[in-house]
């Protein structure tokens, strides 16, 4: 989900309503909120890691965070690397990548904690930013969270492009397994006066199975309200320090490839 700001929103506003929380009689974030038809369950193969291959940037290869700073001031990427895996620390922000990027090939494994606690959207949420735009949660984003028996919208669940596109199927495993991505991002190109020469692209595979089949985007991602496009050039990959209260989430084998 996109920002830890409005995680605080939605928790509340499913005891409150939403427009007492946010004083507004405007669009709400319920407005976005796709429920049906719900992605069929699909049992993934068993879970393995995938080395990079010859040509891959590491972007994570297990002993640091040479490769990453924070989102908000670009100073050291402060979240936790132990045996070989990373580990958000809650309340150091978003991290993003050194390096800018505009068409690529990326893999990326994570891990929902075997004790993982909460529901929908507050049970361990983050999120992949294929582009990250500027600070917080600006960019496009692919779902990451629980979705291992765990309701919510389906343009919100775990292989969605958040809020756009809800998956072709649901093929998570359990918590405390390692679940994979590998993504295809074909970035927007933008007209001189800004407008939108192409848009951008998207084809995700979630476990081996394929859950975004080169899918158009229509902008940047939005909790409330409609995506839309700014002009913007090559731009970093963001990882989310979500707001909800469930214990942090893990990454490792994080690698990527440069297309034309």
């Amino acid at each position: 989900m996109i920002a830890a700001i409005a995680a605080s929103v939605t928790l509340l506003g499913a005891a409150m309503g939403t427009a007492a929380v946010t004083g507004q009689s405007g669009p709400r974030p319920e407005d976005t909120e796709v429920w049906q038809p719900v992605p069929p369950v699909v049992t993934p193969a068993p879970a393995t890691q995938t080395p990079a291959p010859s040509d891959a940037l590491v972007l994570f290869d297990g002993k640091n965070l040479s490769q990453w700073v924070s989102t908000k001031d670009k100073s050291p990427a402060r979240w936790t690397v132990a045996d070989g895996v990373l580990t958000v620390r809650k309340g150091t922000g978003n991290i993003e990548t050194k390096q800018r990027f505009r068409n690529y090939q990326l893999h990326l494994e994570w891990r929902i904690p075997a004790n993982i606690t909460g529901e929908g959207q507050a049970r361990g949420n983050s999120g992949l930013f294929l582009a990250s735009t500027g600070d917080g949660d600006a960019g496009y984003e692919l779902q990451i969270m629980d979705s291992f028996r765990n309701k919510t919208y389906v343009n919100g669940q775990a292989g969605s492009i958040y809020k756009q596109s809800a998956p072709l199927a649901n093929p998570v495993r359990a918590p405390g397994e390692w679940q994979s991505y590998d993504v295809i991002w074909t970035a927007p190109v933008f007209a001189a006066d800004g407008s939108v020469s192409s848009p951008a692209y998207v084809t995700a595979f979630l476990n081996g199975v394929l859950v975004q089949d080169h899918v158009a985007l229509k902008g940047e991602t939005a909790y409330i309200g409609a995506p839309a496009y700014k002009a913007h050039g090559p731009a970093p990959i963001k990882l989310q320090d979500h707001g909800d209260p469930s214990p942090p989430i893990s990454f490792r084998s994080i690698w990527i490839r440069e297309l034309k």
